[in-house]
């Protein structure tokens, strides 16, 4: 009987003894930190499900306008969009690849276009005759006079569908800036821990997977957040005709004030000054008169009498858009 007191006194001293371990261990990762902005991650949990759409749409010119340049069919793939740290992007990147900066018009900011060197070898091989059967080594070297060639068409052959892409969503122009091998030397974000956008683009020619990869950092888009989260319905990319000509039918009812000077008369302050009732000033008769409202000139034209009234006579319109109302019946 004592025996077993004695065990089961020992088992509760050595729960005890790991439930203190426990709890002591849990302090120590509960321990307050302090906070960094340059360190902590920024979290994203929108969907950019305009961005996807804008990556099918590139995936899709891209290969033809690959098509047109090597003359054989390719497949190319639009990956998963990744929210990632820059640092994590970079570490994923092969010691020596070609990233090519490129500069977002008229966003704040620089994208990375990342060629893999098995996709430009593979592009190397098909141009020269290849068939794509044969698998081609990757090497850890720089790339030669003529791949760098090949590169340039290729880079235009994406920066022109990539701007086709974003055409209806948004006016994007992107300009190439430079290359570089290693990425140590890209600097597209001030701080490795800031968030990017990146998106593979799986390009399938013969036998050979390869991979073209498009980065950009989040605070370049950032100032079209709700744009890329929320594409618009197809119904809103139509022209409302009926609100159109809503708008157009209030403009031709608003009223305004048509002035028509006479004469203008330079003068001195000082003559201003001695002006007394009965002088008489001179006035040269203008063969024409100009119109204008609010200061802007409208329309010229001559002066004379209808009836018993003073009336301007409308000679032309200084406003293109004043002669298609005029058409449309604005001034019945």
């Amino acid at each position: 009987m004592s025996d077993e007191k004695t065990s089961s006194l020992d088992e509760i001293s050595e729960l005890s003894e790991c439930n203190d371990a426990k709890s002591g261990s849990r302090t120590d990762n509960n321990e307050v930190r302090p906070y960094d902005p340059h360190v902590q991650r920024r979290v994203i949990n929108e969907r950019l499900s305009t961005l996807e759409f804008i990556n099918e749409r590139f995936a899709r010119q891209f290969r033809i306008g690959a098509f047109n340049i090597l003359h054989r069919s390719l497949d190319v793939t639009a990956g998963n969009i990744r929210i990632q740290p820059y640092h994590e992007f970079a570490r994923s990147l092969p010691a020596m690849t070609n990233l090519n900066l490129v500069y977002m018009s008229p966003l704040r900011g620089t994208a990375l276009f990342v060629f893999s060197p098995n996709l430009i070898y593979t592009l190397v091989d098909t141009l020269f005759g290849g068939s794509g059967r044969f698998h081609v080594r990757a090497e850890n070297k720089a790339f030669t006079p003529t791949e760098q060639r090949i590169i340039q068409r290729m880079l235009s052959v994406a920066l022109e569908a990539y701007d086709y892409a974003w055409s209806s969503t948004f006016s994007l122009k992107t300009e190439y800036i430079r290359s570089e091998l290693l990425v140590k030397f890209t600097n597209i974000t001030s701080s490795p821990n800031d968030i990017v956008i990146t998106t593979p683009f799986y390009v399938e020619l013969g036998s050979e997977h390869t991979e073209l990869t498009i980065c950009i950092p989040f605070s370049v888009i950032e100032p079209l957040r709700e744009r890329l989260t929320n594409p618009p319905q197809e119904n809103e990319r139509e022209p409302d005709n009926k609100w159109n000509g809503s708008l157009k039918s209030q403009i031709r009812d608003a009223e305004v004030e048509l002035v028509a000077n006479f004469a203008d008369i330079s003068m001195r302050l000082s003559q201003v000054m001695n002006l007394k009732p009965q002088d008489i000033l001179f006035l040269e008769k203008p063969r024409s008169l100009t119109a204008v409202v609010d200061g802007v000139p409208v329309l010229s034209g001559t002066y004379g009498r209808t009836g018993k009234q003073y009336a301007l006579r409308v000679e032309s319109l200084y406003n293109s858009a004043l002669h298609s109302l005029n058409k449309e019946g604005a001034y019945e």
